[in-house]
């Protein structure tokens, strides 16, 4: 299994943060009808009960939106993904429909309002990765969106580099419709293990449902 490390300066601005990381065999489908049903259910029910201000108090998101400052970022410009994609079904834009694997992490962020990261595991390079925070000029290509300035960002990083922001995940290990080995990183910011560990299991639930895994596992890091 990947060993996932949390850096010091981590520590320094989010002392209480808990991490999981789910390993999993899948398969990835180009779409997944009872997978969108969902989305498209919980997407009526947040426009029910949220507005695009009283988002940023749920819990997760607010958290995130703390470290944010903490590390010196403004999570207005630079929002987490999944601000992000609440945002959009409040507003009443689709989400993008990538791939079934993309389109169920992005279901379990917006279920549970914590940031995640989905990778081709595969890609990685060495068996560790490091969440720290991001340098000036740190060269970083963001997924659909070119190079991004990650200064002040927390980001993960293997052996090679960044692979994954709270805002963005990068290009080099994205997954694809060939991806076969997934590996999946929560960001508790908010400390409450109960809930990462929550999410982790949505997250397993949802790949036994759509994506024929049975081997799904998480361990919690912090």
């Amino acid at each position: 299994m990947m060993k996932v490390v949390v850096s010091k300066e981590i520590e320094q601005v989010c002392p209480g943060f808990v991490g999981a990381c789910v390993e999993a065999s899948v398969e990835n489908t180009p779409y997944c009808e009872g997978l969108w049903k969902e989305i498209e259910a919980l997407g009526e029910k947040y426009k029910s009960e949220l507005t695009t201000e009283s988002l940023k108090e749920l819990s997760g998101i607010a958290a995130t939106r703390r470290v944010y400052k903490a590390c010196g970022k403004d999570p207005s410009r630079y929002r987490p993904a999944s601000e992000a994609l609440i945002r959009r079904m409040l507003q009443g834009k689709a989400l993008y429909q990538i791939d079934t694997l993309v389109d169920l992490i992005n279901l379990a962020s917006i279920r549970f309002g914590y940031s995640i990261g989905g990778f081709d595991a595969s890609k990685f390079i060495g068996d560790t990765l490091t969440l720290g925070i991001g340098r000036a000029g740190e060269p970083y290509e963001g997924i659909g969106r070119g190079m991004i300035n990650i200064e002040g960002l927390p980001v993960y990083r293997d052996e090679k580099g960044g692979v994954g922001t709270p805002t963005s995940d990068n290009e080099r290990t994205k997954i694809d419709i060939h991806t076969r080995k997934l590996l999946v990183l929560i960001n508790g910011y908010d400390g409450n293990e109960q809930q990462v560990c929550a999410n982790a299991e949505f997250i397993i639930g949802l790949l036994q449902r759509y994506c024929n895994s049975t081997d799904g596992q998480y361990f919690i890091y912090r």
